[in-house]
C-alpha cells in the first residue's frame, strides 16, 4: 500500500508532523499528546490551532508545561476555541502534563503506573487521563471560564468508545522507531497496542473482513486488532498509518470508485471492490453492446 517514501510524504497530512519537529523525548511526548488530543475534525482546521499553540510554547514544550501556572495558561489560552474545546480544557491538559513531568519525570511513567495497577490497556488509559486531570480547577475556571469539552479531550472515565486519539498517541510513543512512529516508550510492548479506530479504519476493516461491526467502539477496535494480530502478533497496529491514509488520501473513499478499486492492491481480499469493478464492467459492456446494435441498425437502413 504505502511505501516508506509514501509514508514520509503523508506525514505532512497527519498530526504526527508536530512531534516530528522535536528531538528530546519529553518534548516529543508533550507535543504529541497536545496534537493527538486536538486531532479531530478537518485537518485544515485543527492543524493551525496546534501549530499556533506549539509556536507560542517555544522551543521546548516540555520545559514550557513544566513551568506553566494558571497565569501562564491564561496568557496562552484566553479566547482559544476549537470545536468542542475551549481554553480551560486545553489548560487542564497542559497543566496536567506539567505536574506529571515535575512529579514523575515523564508521561510514560504515569501510563506505566496505570498499566501495572490495572493490567489492561483500557485501565491504563483510564488511569492516564484521570491522572492528567488531577489539578485544582477553581483558580483555572476563574481565570479562563468553565470547561466545555474536557471529557472529549481527556475522557475520564474512559468508557466504551474507541479512544481513537489516545490509542493514536500510544502508537506514536510505543512502536518504532521508524519513518512515522517514535518508539520512545521502551517499557510498553507494541503487541499490547490497540488500533486507533476511526471512520477510515472502520470502513476499510469491514471491506477486508477484519470486522463485521459497524460501530466505532473499543470492542470493535479489539476485534480489528485481533485480526491484524494474526498477521503480526508482535506489532499488530503497524498497519494503522497505511490503512488510515489509504482512506484519507481518497484511494479508498466512502463511496467506492471503480477505477480506484480496479487498481487497488487489496482487491483480491476486499469484499466490496470486486463487486464495484464487476458492476462497472457490466455497465461498460452493456453500453458497448447498445452502441453496436445502434450502429448495426443504422447500416441496415
Amino acid at each position: 500500500m504505502l511505501t516508506s517514501t509514501d509514508a514520509r510524504a503523508r506525514i505532512a497530512f497527519d498530526p504526527v508532523e508536530f512531534p516530528h519537529r522535536y528531538q528530546d523525548p519529553r518534548d516529543i511526548e508533550v507535543s504529541a499528546l497536545l496534537a493527538a488530543g486536538l486531532a479531530y475534525g478537518r485537518a485544515d482546521l485543527f492543524r493551525p490551532k496546534v501549530d499556533a499553540l506549539l509556536r507560542r510554547m517555544g522551543p521546548s514544550p516540555a520545559a514550557f508545561v513544566t513551568a506553566l501556572d494558571v497565569g501562564g495558561a491564561r496568557a496562552l489560552l484566553e479566547g482559544f476555541v476549537y470545536r468542542f474545546n475551549v481554553g480551560t480544557d486545553v489548560a487542564v491538559l497542559l497543566l496536567g502534563m506539567g505536574r506529571v513531568l515535575r512529579e514523575q519525570g515523564s508521561l510514560e511513567a504515569l501510563f506505566l503506573q496505570g498499566l501495572q495497577a490495572r493490567d489492561t490497556l483500557h485501565g491504563a488509559l483510564d488511569h492516564f487521563t484521570t491522572g492528567l486531570r488531577a489539578i485544582p480547577m477553581d483558580a483555572l475556571r476563574k481565570a479562563l471560564g468553565p470547561e466545555r469539552g474536557l471529557h472529549h479531550l481527556l475522557p475520564s472515565p474512559l468508557g466504551g468508545g474507541a479512544a481513537k486519539r489516545l490509542n493514536l498517541y500510544l502508537r506514536w510513543m510505543v512502536r518504532g522507531p521508524d519513518t512515522v512512529d517514535f518508539g520512545i516508550w521502551k517499557r510498553v510492548p507494541p503487541s499490547a497496542l490497540l488500533i486507533p479506530l476511526d471512520t477510515h479504519i472502520g470502513r476499510i476493516s469491514r471491506h477486508l473482513g477484519l470486522t463485521h461491526r459497524n460501530d466505532l467502539t473499543w470492542r470493535t477496535a479489539e476485534e480489528v486488532t485481533a485480526a491484524l494480530r494474526v498477521l503480526d502478533p508482535a506489532d499488530p497496529v503497524r498497519y494503522d498509518f497505511a490503512l488510515c491514509h489509504y482512506g484519507m488520501s481518497g484511494a479508498c473513499p466512502a463511496q467506492p470508485v471503480p477505477e480506484n478499486c480496479g487498481r487497488c492492491p487489496l482487491l483480491p481480499v476486499c469484499a466490496v471492490g470486486p463487486q464495484v469493478v464487476a458492476a462497472a464492467t457490466r455497465r461498460v459492456q452493456g453500453a458497448t453492446a447498445r452502441k453496436r446494435r445502434e450502429l448495426s441498425a443504422t447500416r441496415r437502413r
